[in-house]
């Protein structure tokens, strides 16, 4: 069983600890005990941006929290009241969730045609470990505003990255999957607190994004991560070419063994293959690491 270490150097390996063919570092194993979960706690001293009205894009998964805040259903009751409303550049307006609060931000990013709660149960364990974490609804997804610009989904993640920092983040870590992996390594570029990089199943680009340029010019630790039977490889070869893009020094390509049914692709490793809740101990160890202690 591989466990990564902290934001730890290394190359291309396989989920099962043995280093691919282009591995150029043994992957180092540890003990250490699962991180656990515990309800997030929101507690800050800035003043909240107000609800925003408009139409959801999916009205019949969408709800209301008792401060007015739209919000996808697949949110349990108990988090419904850490919805935040987002606005980007553009006017579109989004369903956002914040669990925790403190100077140590992380942004989760889904896949185009997943929900908000596709990081969610992430999101939960980095907040109970001190972490303040947002997770935007990509705009024309679940409880966020339908518009006719589906392509320039990267402003919904500046505007959530914006918010994260009014917040109070001080420094933060990037994570996405499928789409929202391209989305981050965008944004990641321009931003000068990034403390680590995530990219789960990711495209070199998504429509008019792309993430090859700016990922060039991040530095910071990133983990690259794909199941090699996604698409029938056509998903792998565009990791690769975003990790070898990669301005980073310390970098990691994660091979995912590849042997659960129905390709699992972005977040779907976390949640529905065997392997799952290690690959999340994994991710949470190489997050925390990245930041200074």
């Amino acid at each position: 069983m591989l466990l990564l270490t902290a934001c730890s150097a290394g190359a291309t390996t396989s989920a099962g600890g043995k280093p691919t063919a282009d591995s150029t570092s043994q992957a180092v194993t540890t003990s250490a005990s699962p991180v656990t979960s515990a309800s997030p706690a929101t507690t800050t001293s800035v003043t909240p941006q107000p609800p925003a009205r408009y139409k959801p894009t999916v009205p019949e998964r969408t709800t209301k929290n008792d401060a007015g805040y739209l919000i996808n259903t697949c949110v349990p009751e108990n988090l419904r009241q850490y919805a935040i409303s987002l606005t980007d550049s553009d006017g579109t307006h989004l369903s956002g969730l914040v669990l925790g609060s403190g100077p140590k931000g992380v942004l989760l990013a889904h896949e185009q045609g997943y929900y908000i709660c596709s990081f969610l149960d992430l999101g939960q364990k980095l907040a109970a470990l001190g972490y303040q974490v947002m997770i935007p609804e990509f705009r024309n997804h679940g409880a966020s505003e339908t518009v006719a610009d589906n392509d320039n989904i990267d402003r919904d993640v500046t505007a959530a990255l914006a918010e994260l920092h009014r917040r109070g983040a001080k420094q933060v870590f990037l994570g996405g999957a499928s789409c929202g992996g391209t989305t981050v390594a965008m944004a990641g570029a321009k931003e000068k607190d990034l403390v680590g990089l995530l990219i789960m199943s990711s495209p070199a680009r998504c429509g008019p994004l792309d993430g090859v340029r700016p990922i060039k010019r991040i530095a910071a630790p990133s983990l690259f991560i794909v199941a090699p039977d996604d698409m029938e490889g056509a998903v792998e070869k565009q990791v690769r070419e975003l990790y070898n893009a990669s301005g980073a020094a310390n970098k990691r390509l994660l091979i995912e063994d590849g042997k659960e049914p129905g390709s699992p692709h972005g977040t779907d490793l976390f949640r529905r293959t065997v392997r799952g809740p290690v690959l999340t101990e994994e991710v949470l160890r190489f997050i925390d690491g990245c930041f200074p202690a």
